[in-house]
C-alpha cells in the first residue's frame, strides 16, 4: 500500500489490519535505518585517533561531545519507535493516549511516533512551557 492509498481509503478503515500493517512496516524500516546509523556513530567514536596538538584536541573533543548528543537523540527516536511498535501490537496504535480520539493519518505519516492528537499535544506542549516559565 503507498502513502496515497493509505489517505484515500474511507474514514471507517481507519487503523484497520492493512493501515496497521503499512504502519508496522514503516516503523520496522526507520527502525532498521536508525539502528545502522547508530551503529556507524559508535564506530566512528571506536576509531579515535590520538592527536597532540591543543587545537586539534579541543576540536576532536568538540566532535565526540557532538556525536555523543546525536546518540542520546537517536537512541530516545528509537526507544519512541519502540514504544509505537508496542502499541500495535496492543491495538493502540493511532489513538490518542490522553483522549481516545484518532490521531489522524496525515499526523501519523508525519510522526509515526506520535502518541497524542494535535489537541492533546498542544496542550501538553502549554504545560510544559508554563511549568518552565514558573
Amino acid at each position: 500500500m503507498t502513502e496515497q492509498e493509505l489517505l484515500a481509503q474511507p474514514a471507517e478503515c481507519y487503523m484497520d489490519d492493512a493501515q496497521q500493517g503499512y504502519f508496522r512496516e514503516l516503523l520496522l524500516r526507520q527502525r532498521h535505518e536508525l539502528q545502522e546509523r547508530i551503529a556507524g556513530e559508535f564506530d566512528d567514536l571506536r576509531e579515535y585517533e590520538p592527536v597532540s596538538d591543543l587545537a586539534d584536541i579541543g576540536a576532536a573533543e568538540e566532535q565526540r561531545h557532538w556525536q555523543l548528543r546525536v546518540l542520546e537523540r537517536e537512541k530516545k527516536l528509537l526507544d519512541k519507535i519502540d514504544a509505537a511498535l508496542e502499541r500495535l501490537a496492543r491495538g493502540e496504535f493511532g489513538w490518542c493516549a490522553e483522549t481516545g480520539e484518532a490521531i489522524g493519518l496525515k499526523r501519523l505519516l508525519l510522526r509515526p511516533t506520535a502518541s497524542l492528537c494535535i489537541e492533546a499535544k498542544e496542550r501538553q506542549e502549554l504545560r510544559e512551557r508554563h511549568l518552565r516559565d514558573h
